[in-house]
């Protein structure tokens, strides 16, 4: 049955702030809303007391980023609960669209110009992680986005990163730099002394092989840190 005007305007005044990303949405545009309020918006409900948002910020780390989301099968998506296969539908067409529109319009890909704009990419998907992952910010040339993929999952440190790996990354998709990001599950997005090591391991490769590293993101509960922007990993 189909709500009245009336009783959908008290329905939302009741909800929680978090409960209204469709609302947040048409008030200040689809661009300033996070990915996990726009994947809330495609599920629309909740389940089982779980919020909608809650059930997409699940879902996010469930597949650890949107194209690791893209990349599941309808089996797969109705594997994690509160997904049913309609939900899973709506996703996987909603996820098309967005691949079928960048294929047809590459000068619509996002443009990385700060620490800011990589950092607002992937805040949302990785902040709540339970587990460090590694991931890339592919750019072209004129610092478009390419791709977004995730590297490495677990903990970070020079013994287990391949380098090669990166760079194998990169050039698959034909990038001209890249910006690596990791996150620190316990919300505190100093960088350690083996966040240092990585970046100047891979900007000194980055060199030899004329694919530069344009930053190191160190992404936490809502704050990130730029090692650029601090001279960690990039003396000299």
């Amino acid at each position: 049955m189909t709500n009245s005007p009336v009783e959908y305007a008290v329905m939302i005044r009741d909800m929680r702030q978090e409960d209204r990303p469709r609302e947040r949405l048409m008030q200040v545009g689809a661009q300033a809303v996070s990915t996990v309020e726009l994947l809330a918006i495609i599920l629309r409900t909740g389940t089982g007391g779980e919020s909608v948002v809650r059930l997409a910020e699940r879902l996010l780390a469930h597949f650890g980023s949107i194209p690791g989301l893209a990349r599941a099968t309808i089996l797969e998506l109705t594997a994690v609960k509160g997904i049913g296969p309609a939900k899973a539908v709506e996703i996987k067409a909603s996820l098309e669209l967005g691949r079928r529109l960048m294929a047809a319009a590459p000068e619509e890909r996002p443009r990385v110009t700060s620490p800011g704009d990589a950092a607002n990419l992937l805040m949302s998907e990785m902040m709540l992680l339970e587990q460090e992952h590694l991931r890339l910010i592919l750019l072209d040339t004129r610092n478009r986005v390419l791709s977004a993929p995730t590297i490495y999952k677990g903990s970070l440190n020079t013994s287990v990163i391949r380098i090669s790996e990166l760079f194998r990354a990169a050039i698959r998709a034909n990038a001209a730099a890249f910006i690596m990001a990791h996150n620190h599950p316990s919300g505190d997005p100093a960088p350690s002394s083996e966040d240092v090591n990585v970046t100047r391991q891979v900007l000194n490769a980055g060199k030899l092989l004329d694919i530069s590293l344009l930053d190191h993101i160190v992404i936490g509960h809502n704050r990130f840190v730029s090692m650029k922007e601090r001279g960690l990993g990039f003396e000299g």
